[in-house]
Parts: C-alpha cells; sequence; structure tokens
C-alpha cells in the first residue's frame, strides 16, 4: 500500500535551474527524487506547491511523494537530508491523506521579495537581495499596495501569457515596509551601535552612521519589525495563487513607484490595463523566496 508523503523544504536557489527538472542544469528536484531513491530504493516523483524559477530561494516549498517505505513519517526528514547537499534543507515531514496533493490541494501562497538600497550592499546578501541603486520612497510603494487587493485578471503581470485556465487571482495580503539590518553584517563593533551617543538626536546618530559604514545600518529605537534608516526592504503578498513571473513582475512595477518614475496611482492603471507593456520590467530572482503554503486541514491528516 503506498503512502503519501508530504515534505516541507527549504533552499538557496542560487546553483540551481529553478524546481523542475529541466535535460541541462541541476533543479531543486532533481536532488530531492535522488535523495528518496537512495533512503526507499525506489525512484519516487516529487511533486511541488510552485515551480521556483532559476534563482529563487523557498523557506516553505511543500512537496510530495508516493512510497511503499514503512518509515515513520517524521522521519523521513533525517533520512532524505542525508542525501541532500548543505542549500536545501528538509524541514519537516510527515505522512498525509491520500488525496492531498502539493499543487492542487494549496489554497494560499505566501511570497516574499527583499530589496536593498543601500549604497554599499553586502556581499553576504549579493545572491540573497535584489539590490536597488537609487534609495527608494517606501511611502509611495505602500500607496500603491491597496491596488492589488481583491479579485483582479492580473494578466498584466504575467509573462507569456497565456499559461494557466485563467489569469484571475484573489490577493489576500500585500505589505511593504522598511526591517530591521542584522547589526552583525556590519563593520561597527557590536558595542558601539547602541546606545547612541547622549546629548545627540538618533536621526543625526543614524545619518552619521549611515556615512561612516557606507550607508549600513545600525540599530535605533524604531519598532522591532520596522526601521526608517535600514536599507533592506521587504515586500510580502498572499493569494489563492500566482501567475508565471506575476511577483516579480509586481516589484519591478513597484519599484518604478519606488524611484518616483512613476505615481502611486500607476498601479491601478497598470491592473486595469491588463496589458504587460505597461507595467514595470521582472525583477531579478535573487531576491525572491516562497514562504509557505496554505493547505485545508483534513488533508492533511494520515
Amino acid at each position: 500500500m503506498y503512502r503519501n508523503i508530504m515534505l516541507t523544504v527549504a533552499y538557496e536557489g542560487t546553483h540551481y535551474h529553478g524546481w523542475q527538472i529541466q535535460p541541462n542544469g541541476k533543479t531543486v528536484q532533481e536532488y530531492v527524487e535522488r535523495a528518496t531513491e537512495k533512503l526507499t530504493g525506489t525512484r519516487c516523483n516529487v511533486l511541488c506547491a510552485g515551480r521556483t524559477d532559476s534563482g529563487v530561494h523557498a523557506l516553505g516549498q511543500v512537496a510530495c511523494f508516493r512510497t511503499e517505505s514503512t518509515i515513520a513519517g517524521p522521519q523521513f526528514r533525517r533520512g532524505l537530508q542525508r542525501f541532500l547537499p548543505d542549500d536545501i534543507a528538509i524541514v519537516q515531514t510527515r505522512e498525509v491523506s491520500d488525496q492531498f496533493h502539493a499543487t492542487y490541494s494549496a489554497v494560499r501562497k505566501r511570497y516574499r521579495y527583499v530589496i536593498f538600497d543601500g549604497a554599499v550592499l553586502p556581499p553576504f546578501l549579493r545572491n540573497l537581495a535584489h539590490r536597488s541603486r537609487r534609495m527608494l520612497n517606501v511611502a509611495a510603494m505602500q500607496k500603491a499596495l491597496p491596488s492589488l487587493l481583491g479579485t483582479h485578471d492580473f494578466r498584466c503581470f504575467e509573462t507569456n501569457y497565456p499559461n494557466k485556465a485563467t489569469s484571475v487571482r484573489t490577493v489576500m495580503e500585500a505589505t511593504l515596509q522598511r526591517v530591521p539590518h542584522w547589526s552583525l553584517w556590519t563593520p561597527a563593533s557590536i558595542q558601539q551601535t547602541t546606545p547612541f551617543d547622549e546629548g545627540t538626536s538618533s536621526e543625526e546618530n543614524s545619518d552619521d552612521q549611515r556615512d561612516a559604514v557606507g550607508h549600513c545600518w545600525q540599530p535605533t529605537d524604531a519598532r522591532p519589525h520596522e526601521d526608517p534608516k535600514s536599507p533592506l526592504i521587504c515586500f510580502e503578498i498572499m493569494a489563492d495563487g500566482f501567475l508565471y513571473n506575476m511577483v516579480r513582475a509586481i516589484v519591478g512595477t513597484l519599484l518604478r513607484i519606488g524611484t518616483e518614475t512613476e505615481p502611486p496611482e500607476y498601479m491601478a492603471d497598470v491592473v486595469a490595463s491588463m496589458d504587460r507593456s505597461q507595467a514595470g520590467c521582472t525583477a531579478t530572482p535573487e531576491g525572491l523566496y516562497l514562504v509557505h503554503v496554505d493547505y485545508p486541514e483534513d488533508q492533511l491528516i494520515p
């Protein structure tokens, strides 16, 4: 009797030609399927929630495969990890319902796109964030986000339309904000980053420190998940599904607004146009992460 095993997978996509097996070039799916074969003795077809492109990363990709193996569901994690490279991690494994399908059972997906708009990009981030050569107007970008919410025909953000039976999707959430820069990436001593010198405003300290370390962020007293002086910008979007290159095209459009090439109202005009040529360019893959996929609870029960 075959069992249905669900995997949650994280990977750095820098050195892979995306998830799906390709005739030339290594892919995440190829490595995961090799691992299942070495562990169970049988090559399994591993299906995923969303086929990420070359260079795109995942924090919570979901996949599944069927097997006759008697290994306990949670134990597949350690077993598979033994046969995988360090840039692919099995986060969790579990046995699920026979009706569960990683692709077709998904009801919501969340993507994250990370942008760095500081003067000096830490080399550790070169494959993990999009580099903007100009400082972005985050407030203007935030004003454009309501135009994405709700149910729309999003063909304006789809590469090589049509790829699906329909380009109508429902976006439940879209947020964008500056987030704290990890202070261990900065050249200043950790002891020197906080607190700020007394008698000087936090703004003056922040500006001085950004200049001194090449526009790298130093901690301020801002809210834990938002910092107005940080060069790291996080865009997150959740929808019932996404079109080919949809998130990267949305980010490309937001970048035009952030550089003040277009006003915030530009986003609404692009969505209404249903014309890909009216939107911004497709942003680079380095900043994109598949964060999480939601499924019906009844299908997650063995």
